[in-house]
């Protein structure tokens, strides 16, 4: 037998965070860094020239390669990036066309993880305790205030910040994890859109790249869901085999089962990964973790199996894969929903100290970018800039007034939200996440505002491709044998060539590049000749050797 709820919640707890904050908090979250940026290596960069180079009509659909380098991931996020430079293009930056539906991807996965927290805090397992006397939280209030708690927790994770501004298969995966964990939790309404929902989401998981993933959290669904109350959720098992179906159908036909387990893990890997941990799930693991403790004799209702099955593969996931945080990331929407429970049992003394933490943290983290600003832009101090001049050889400071401006209205939000919420005590059951969430997307504000020149010239490979053009003109071949797919995706992206990063050459190319990490070549292969000698200016551990054919 189930233990009572341990949700004591009045109704002054469930007062409604304004839809405006809201979605302000999410615009501040998801616009910066859409703009005026390059791709970014590693994974940003590779997948943008999978979709760049399908797009231009230089790869096969059905068998993309960069350079004779297939993808490490299935098919169709790079279609859905194609898709759109294609459409896109001719109107924007193929960069920004490509980046587009892959925000719109993370604006769903927070629409659907709000949706989701709501109709599992609708169930009556998940409902506050009544009070003799009334004055206990309504049953919509009450599901809204923690649907509202689920989507501050999504924005503060750490982790989430950058994997999920990236272009990549990652965050198609992340959207669907979400779109099944949705379906799940509106089931019971016996709604057809849940029941499709199930059947397009486990078969483009496995078209995104995790058929592992699929089958799993579909195995897990389909173990949960005929020991339900609901005859909805009984009758929905059905569907679940067929999505299972369909998804190893769609993954073996696509040749998309990838193997990346660490065979030998060893006391490093697992110290790694739980500082991996720590970090990247912040603040999420921990309310997650209370959450479990203070709803123990709740663990087989569905607002705690649901959520918990998800993060259970994902952490799995990420373990075997010898600390991944992109399998990680799958984990994020089950971690924010059981986040959301723990806020009615959230103690006021843990509360507090989640405000105090991320006042600290997080207006320190931005009185150093402002310095840094400072030091680029009027050096003042000087410190700063004389550091990053010798991080990144080469790099011009440049001033924007926009992102001055984005940046002002960004540092004013935050010391307000702070004087609101550490002015007196707050009843509001989000109050905990707000500034947790509100200083993560101000971080990412001022960085992609402030710092954006100095990030994008250090992260993308754009000067390295830019040293090379000085003796390779656009449209040449390039020999790259032993290069990335990251190194062999700027050169054709920025640079326009052809390349071929086959151990011998399959294609007529002229000119030969070849990364070491020592700073010199013991010597010059037979038939070239050495034209030049490169490297990135932030990294000082490859060394390029540029070569040309011997006449």
């Amino acid at each position: 037998m189930n233990l009572p709820t341990p949700a004591v919640v009045p109704q002054r707890a469930v007062e409604r965070l304004p839809r405006i904050a809201l979605l302000l908090f999410c615009a501040a979250y998801l616009l910066p860094g859409l703009f005026g940026r390059d791709p970014w290596r590693n994974a940003d960069l590779t997948a943008y020239g999978y979709m760049w180079g399908l797009a231009q009509g230089r790869m096969d659909w059905w068998a993309p390669s960069l350079g004779g380098l297939p993808p490490e991931t299935a098919l169709l996020p790079h279609w859905l990036g194609a898709w759109s430079v294609q459409w896109l293009g001719p109107w924007m930056d193929p960069a920004l066309a490509a980046r587009l539906p892959f925000t719109l991807l993370l604006a769903l996965t927070l629409g659907l993880i709000w949706y989701a927290t709501y109709h599992l805090a609708r169930t009556d397992a998940a409902q506050p305790l009544p009070f003799a006397f009334g004055g206990e939280a309504d049953p919509v209030g009450y599901a809204r205030t923690l649907a509202d708690g689920a989507l501050l927790a999504t924005l503060a994770t750490l982790g989430l910040l950058q994997l999920g501004h990236e272009t990549t298969p990652e965050l198609m995966q992340l959207s669907l994890v979400a779109l099944f964990t949705w379906a799940l939790a509106a089931g019971p309404s016996g709604a057809w859109t849940a029941r499709l929902a199930v059947v397009v989401a486990l078969p483009a998981l496995a078209l995104s790249g995790a058929p592992s993933m699929s089958l799993c959290i579909g195995l897990i669904a389909v173990l949960i869901s005929p020991h339900s109350r609901y005859p909805a959720m009984r009758r929905m098992v059905p569907w679940l085999v067929a999505g299972i179906a369909l998804g190893l159908a769609a993954a073996t036909a696509t040749h998309a089962w990838h193997w990346r387990l660490d065979a030998h893990p060893g006391a490093g890997t697992w110290a790694g990964f739980a500082r991996l941990l720590l970090w990247f799930t912040w603040p999420t693991l921990p309310l997650s973790v209370w959450t479990l403790w203070r709803w123990r004799g709740h663990w087989t209702q569905r607002h705690i199996s649901i959520p918990l099955g998800s993060v259970l593969v994902g952490t799995a996931a990420s373990a075997a894969m010898g600390g991944s945080d992109r399998a990680l990331l799958l984990a994020v929407p089950g971690l924010a929903i059981l986040a959301a429970f723990s806020l009615p049992t959230l103690q006021r003394g843990a509360s507090a100290a989640i405000d105090w933490f991320s006042v600290f943290f997080f207006s320190l983290t931005a009185l150093v970018v402002w310095v840094i600003y400072s030091s680029i832009q009027l050096n003042l101090p000087p410190k700063p800039l004389q550091h990053l001049q010798r991080l990144a050889p080469g790099f011009e400071p440049s001033f924007s007034a926009a992102h001055l401006v984005f940046a002002v209205a960004g540092t004013l939000a935050w010391l307000w939200l702070v004087r609101w919420r550490t002015s007196r005590h707050r009843h509001p059951l989000w109050k905990s996440l707000v500034l947790p969430a509100s200083g993560v997307a101000l971080t990412w504000l001022l960085t992609m505002t402030l710092l954006l020149p100095v990030v994008d010239y250090a992260r993308s490979t754009r000067p390295l491709v830019q040293s090379i053009a000085r003796f390779v003109p656009a449209g040449e071949c390039i020999w790259a044998p032993g290069l990335s797919a990251t190194h062999l995706a700027g050169l054709e992206v920025f640079g326009g060539y052809g390349v071929d990063a086959a151990p011998k050459p399959t294609l007529n190319c002229h000119f030969l590049l070849v990364m070491t990490r020592q700073p010199s070549l013991s010597a010059t292969p037979a038939g070239w000749t050495e034209m030049a000698r490169l490297r990135r200016p932030v990294d000082g551990h490859e060394y390029f050797t540029l070569y040309r054919a011997a006449p």
